[in-house]
């Protein structure tokens, strides 16, 4: 019975890049830019159709921008 983790690669085949050994990227992390891109857009192109996406309109996006400029300004 082994007793090392290298024994136990050695007896499975397992290769490891020990190079890099700190915690492993999960979920969206761990995806490329374009995986990720396509995911985006087809939750959007479904809250399209489902009615429930919300688009902005001239005064709300102007309101969110003085809000952003304001919240800038006080720090």
């Amino acid at each position: 019975m082994p007793n090392t983790d290298n024994e136990i690669r050695e007896e499975t085949g397992i290769k490891v890049d020990e190079s890099n050994r700190g915690p492993r990227s999960r979920g969206f992390a761990a995806m490329g830019v374009e995986q990720r891109r396509e995911i985006a857009s087809k939750g959007g192109k479904a809250a399209h159709e489902r009615g429930t996406a919300h688009e902005f309109t001239s005064e709300e996006a102007r309101r969110a921008g003085y809000k952003g400029g304001q919240a800038r300004q006080s720090r």
